[in-house]
């Protein structure tokens, strides 16, 4: 496919951007698109929702693939989520901090899952891995979200049974198995929480 000409109109939309700017700003666009159309979204109806011409897309990618595969490694780069467990305030209660923590880890995981399962099951195939275009790989991923996990529960590690580092890995664990959860309305997230730090018996239980 050939990209098509950009013209005057189209490069007044954008004044004063960087092609990185500009590749973010795309990006961000095109991954709810994603997450709705899966491969077959166009690059036109991603410039439309830009606010850009085509042509522009273009000029900082080489081809729809590259689009595409831009997307799915920012859905899964650990970034945004690691900057938001970052700014949880450590003087809130652990059971606050958790909660927090929670929310923003499961609305990570749901945008992996649908841009990740989207792009699937449209039948996109790639070789590349998305850390070739972005982000970190899976591995180091999980180690980073880990890593700040441990960091809110390091001010109760006086009070943890295991070590702080093996706390966040069981309950990075757990959030995995909330989709499967979901059938239940009145399991919330505070319940969640609830129930991985005082467990399934009810207070007084042997």
């Amino acid at each position: 496919m050939t990209p098509p000409k950009e013209n005057q109109t189209t490069r007044r939309r954008a004044p004063g951007m960087s092609p990185e700017q500009r590749r973010a700003m795309i990006i961000q666009t095109a991954i709810p698109l994603i997450a709705e159309y899966g491969a077959a979204v166009t690059t036109a109806k991603v410039a439309r929702a830009a606010g850009i011409g085509e042509g522009t897309i273009f000029r900082v990618f080489a081809d729809k693939d590259e689009l595409l595969q831009a997307c799915l490694a920012e859905a899964l780069s650990p970034e945004h989520a690691v900057r938001e467990l970052g700014a949880i305030e450590l003087s809130q209660p652990l059971p606050d901090r958790l909660v927090e923590a929670a929310q923003s880890l499961q609305a990570h995981l749901a945008r992996m899952g649908a841009i990740a399962g989207s792009l699937h099951a449209s039948g996109h195939r790639s070789g590349k891995h998305p850390g070739t275009v972005r982000g970190a790989g899976a591995d180091e991923s999980t180690t980073r979200i880990r890593a700040a996990l441990a960091e809110l529960l390091e001010p109760d590690r006086d009070a943890l049974r295991r070590p702080p580092e093996q706390i966040a890995a069981l309950f990075f664990g757990l959030l995995f198995t909330q989709p499967y959860m979901e059938e239940d309305p009145e399991l919330t997230t505070q319940d969640l929480v609830d129930a991985f730090l005082h467990g399934a018996l009810a207070g007084g239980a042997a």
